[in-house]
């Protein structure tokens, strides 16, 4: 970096006065090997950064991943977990960016500074006054740009929260007429955004300017000063050159600093949230291999809090079943019974009380190992882009093509399957777009029985099905009851219910009853069916 200052002084004060092209020559040759060493260097510079941005990016994008699944189940906000991802990426990207080279520069400045005091005591106070005079712009710039910068960060989370709901939701949209008033929310979001952008680019743009205008300004009255103390033969001509040159690049850190500033304030606001994330989600140890479940699930007065909320949704609920028993959960809409039904595969957290397969609470299992022994088909079916056999085989690698049509078969789904254009290797789109709502329940459930597991937790399974599926989800249910498994529907039409030998009633969140289907009925001193009429959606 000094190169080109001392190549100035070198002309000035040696080559002219002794007219010596052998020494300018030397002096080429010397400075051409000096800027390709500095060129190779920055190159070097430059790889070894994006590598570090690229290694972090390694080293925690599992961590971000598991981050984004487990938010939704953590608080209300889902939009959270997209502002994970792109936390990620702004700090892989500044690392990547040229804004560490400007920070690893600044450094260097007391060195340029000194050299300033070597050549003249005014000089190097010039130039330290300037010094001081750009870092309190970059004191003041962090200040005042950190709050727009913030701010943005929040609504840009808003605003692509709103714009994914109305992606999911956009038959409705359109069928109801509800487009402009989304809009109006999403150009509200955006607007806040906007001016939340301006203020941080204009502040730092604006920093900006003034920082190099000082510089230049400074930079001329250095050029200046070194006249004058030729003039008055305390200088040299050459170090009126030098010292300018110098003096610019004494400074030329600092404002390529505030040039970054905004995205070094945007890294480091990311850095700390996703190290907040981490504290708050650390990776789960697990518990020890236990041996796959094959005798009880014990449910011991547990209560459920839904994320981001405080009021419990499930209370002091317990019953307990055998291999080979199936329930019923039943009750008006708002009972609790999906709430039941996510605490009971784990994905809701407990209150208090436990839930235990062969007496280990859910808990002590580790996290994929559980997920082998539980099928889950929640009441809002979600499927991932892909084909049919990797849904049902849970994306699981090399899983057996054996296993994936038994579940198929279990389900009742796989003639349906064989009927698609390409059979178990049909594409079928986010979501499972490429496929009627029944024929994504009935997939689901393949997928939740996938490897037969212990304990099958079906919410809603039949609302989208016709009699055919009705007909295939009971026999799926004697069948899981067949192989010593136990499975618990949460019911909506009464159809569901008939290969259950149990009924859980639930009625604003507590317990109701518990016991046989034929003891619940005669308890109720009327038909099972006849109240499941006026059950609604589950709570």
């Amino acid at each position: 970096m000094l190169s080109g200052s001392l190549f100035m002084l070198q002309v000035y004060d040696r080559v002219l006065p002794s007219r010596s092209v052998p020494t300018l020559v030397a002096l080429i040759v010397m400075v051409v090997v000096l800027y390709v060493f500095q060129g190779l260097l920055e190159a070097v510079r430059a790889r070894v950064l994006t590598r570090i941005g690229a290694g972090i990016d390694e080293m925690i994008s599992g961590r971000v991943f598991n981050c984004i699944v487990q938010l939704p189940l953590r608080s209300r906000d889902r939009g959270e977990g997209l502002q994970v991802q792109r936390d990620l990426d702004q700090v892989s990207g500044f690392l990547a960016g040229g804004g560490p080279a400007a920070l690893f520069d600044l450094p260097w400045i007391p060195l340029y500074v000194g050299i300033c005091f070597l050549f003249h005591p005014w000089i190097g106070v010039a130039a330290l006054i300037g010094a001081g005079l750009l870092v309190s712009l970059t004191v003041l710039a962090d200040r005042l740009v950190r709050v727009p910068t913030k701010a943005m960060s929040g609504f840009s989370t808003r605003r692509s929260a709103i714009a994914q709901a109305s992606a999911r939701n956009a038959e409705v949209l359109v069928a109801m007429g509800m487009g402009e008033n989304l809009a109006k929310r999403w150009n509200h979001a955006n607007g806040d955004f906007r001016q939340a952008q301006e203020r941080a680019s204009d502040l730092t743009g604006g920093f900006g300017a003034v920082s190099r205008i000082f510089r230049m300004m400074l930079q001329s009255m250095v050029l200046a000063l070194g006249a004058y103390l030729v003039i008055y033969q305390q200088a040299t001509p050459g170090i009126i050159i030098a010292s300018s040159i110098l003096t610019s690049r004494a400074l030329a850190p600092i404002e390529l600093a505030i040039a970054h500033w905004k995205s070094f304030l945007n890294a480091r606001q990311s850095w700390h949230r996703l190290d907040e994330l981490f504290k708050a989600l650390p990776v789960s140890t697990g518990g020890m291999e236990l041996p796959a479940p094959a005798v009880e699930l014990t449910v011991e007065g547990i209560s459920v809090v839904a994320p981001g909320d405080r009021r419990l949704v499930v209370q002091d609920v317990e019953f307990s079943l055998s291999a080979g028993s199936g329930v019923g959960v039943i009750g008006p809409s708002g009972s609790g019974k999906s709430s039941l039904a996510r605490a009971l595969v784990g994905v809701w957290p407990l209150t208090r009380g436990k839930i235990r397969l062969d007496g280990a609470a859910l808990e002590q299992w580790p996290g994929q190992s559980l997920g082998r022994h539980i099928g889950y088909l929640p009441q809002d079916v979600e499927l991932f882009a892909g084909t049919v056999g990797q849904n049902i085989a849970r994306f699981e690698d090399d899983a057996p093509s054996e296993a994936i049509i038994a579940a198929a078969k279990a389900a009742g789904v796989h003639e349906m399957i064989l009927r698609l254009p390409e059979g178990y290797q049909t594409e079928i789109g986010e979501s499972g777009a490429a496929l009627s709502a029944g024929q994504r329940q009935r997939v689901a459930l393949a997928r939740a029985l996938f490897g037969d597991p212990f304990l099958v937790v079906l919410d809603e399974p039949n609302s989208n099905l016709d009699s055919a599926g009705d007909l295939a989800l009971t026999q799926a249910i004697e069948r899981i009851k067949a192989r010593g498994g136990i499975v618990i529907v949460v019911a909506h039409r009464p159809s569901a219910l008939a290969a259950l030998d149990h009924l859980l009633v639930l009625g604003g969140g507590k317990q109701q009853a518990f016991g046989l289907k034929s003891e619940i009925a005669r308890q109720a001193q009327q038909p099972v069916h006849v109240p499941l009429h006026a059950v609604g959606a589950a709570g």
